[in-house]
């Protein structure tokens, strides 16, 4: 796996009109905003959860660090991807979350220490998580409601829908959404 450094990793940040204890407390509530179907504490240092989407990827994850109104941060223990060959782009990798007030309210700053854009699930991952970091969570932060992932039985958030292109790019002939990765209808 690649070593990287916060700088060359994914980065997301938005502000809201809400304190940081409120977007703290959100991001804590990764039901809310990531998936339904999230098993584990996570709202608890030292605490583990599994997190999954379809067939397509699996993560454990370690609460590493909870700073009320400041930090949330996590380790990537174990990761799966269905759309890529090494697996380990994701392993031991470290998603943390900044929380800072500002003159307006709070700054959030996602960091996925060790997505990098050399990777190949680079561009769906980003694709992803800017659904889930800027949208879904920037929404519960706002209004008390996300848009996670629902249960297995359930159908994608609207935002999945650029990861899917993006993955389809990647493996076509795996996925069957060549003429969608085309711009084919």
């Amino acid at each position: 796996m690649m070593q990287a450094d916060s700088a060359s990793s994914y980065t997301e940040a938005f502000h809201v009109d809400r304190t940081p204890q409120v977007a703290f407390e959100a991001i804590t509530n990764v039901r809310g905003w990531w998936s339904q179907g999230v098993q584990g504490v996570t709202d608890e240092v030292g605490a583990e959860f599994e997190y999954s989407f379809q067939d397509v990827h699996r993560s454990r994850i370690r609460v590493t660090e909870l700073v009320p109104g400041r930090r949330v941060a996590w380790h990537v223990l174990d990761n799966y991807l269905n759309f890529v060959d090494d697996q380990s782009e994701w392993q031991d990798t470290k998603m943390i979350f900044d929380i800072s007030a500002t003159d307006a309210g709070t700054e959030v700053r996602f960091t996925h220490v060790g997505l990098v854009p050399e990777y190949d699930c680079y561009d769906v991952c980003s694709n992803a998580w800017g659904g889930y970091i800027s949208g879904s969570l920037r929404n519960l932060i706002m209004t008390g409601q996300g848009q996670p992932n629902p249960k297995e039985d359930g159908s994608a958030p609207a935002h999945q829908a650029a990861a899917t292109v993006a993955r389809a790019r990647l493996v076509p002939q795996t996925l069957g959404l060549a003429d969608l990765a085309d711009g084919r209808s």
